[in-house]
């Protein structure tokens, strides 16, 4: 059951699970998901957005009033639309960002996923991410879902964060690492 998973917790774990289990009632729950990441690719692009999900300034039928016209705006409506909608009544739309993580773990448990975050210097293409998926397959025994960041600051190279375990394969750590050696060798 979903309610019993540990890693989602709290507000955004209990507005979470409420979400997953009706969108798993009525069997929606890729759409949902879908719709929860498009919200989220909003949110990310969009300063505004930012300062009106954070902001405890705005009163809560101007947030609602706001978010109602984005949602409009982005063609969002059904549970989803309904659920970030709950989420600005009862003043909790500020953990909206936790909720959609929260969502996207239950949504991998309840498919026998499991999901990796992966910090890459560029964009990877679709073959390159297909064969990285293979690759944590092969070690998992599980579907991997890929939660992909573009650092640049990384140089090159790629982490890799897998459940607890991490590897850290950029260039800059290399570096690093070549770095502290030769100092401890000069």
């Amino acid at each position: 059951m979903a309610a019993e998973d540990t890693s989602v917790s709290g507000v955004s774990g209990r507005y979470a699970t409420a979400l997953f289990e009706l969108a798993r009632d009525q069997n929606v729950v890729d759409e949902v998901k879908a719709d929860l990441d498009k919200f989220e690719a909003l949110l990310n692009e969009s300063a505004d957005l930012k300062r009106l999900v954070r902001s405890p300034v705005f009163a809560a039928d101007a947030q609602s009033r706001a978010l109602s016209a984005v949602l409009d705006k982005v063609g969002l409506a059904g549970i989803s639309a309904n659920f970030l909608k709950v989420l600005t009544a009862n003043r909790r739309l500020f953990a909206v960002a936790d909720v959609i993580r929260a969502y996207r773990a239950l949504v991998a448990k309840f498919k026998g996923e499991t999901t990796a975050d992966v910090t890459v210097a560029e964009a990877l293409s679709d073959k390159n991410l297909d064969a990285l998926k293979v690759a944590l397959k092969s070690v998992t025994g599980k579907d991997v879902a890929l939660n992909v960041k573009v650092d640049p600051a990384i140089i090159g190279g790629l982490v890799v964060k897998l459940g607890s375990r991490m590897v850290d394969g950029s260039l800059r750590t290399k570096l690093n690492s070549i770095k502290h050696a030769m100092k401890e060798a000069g």
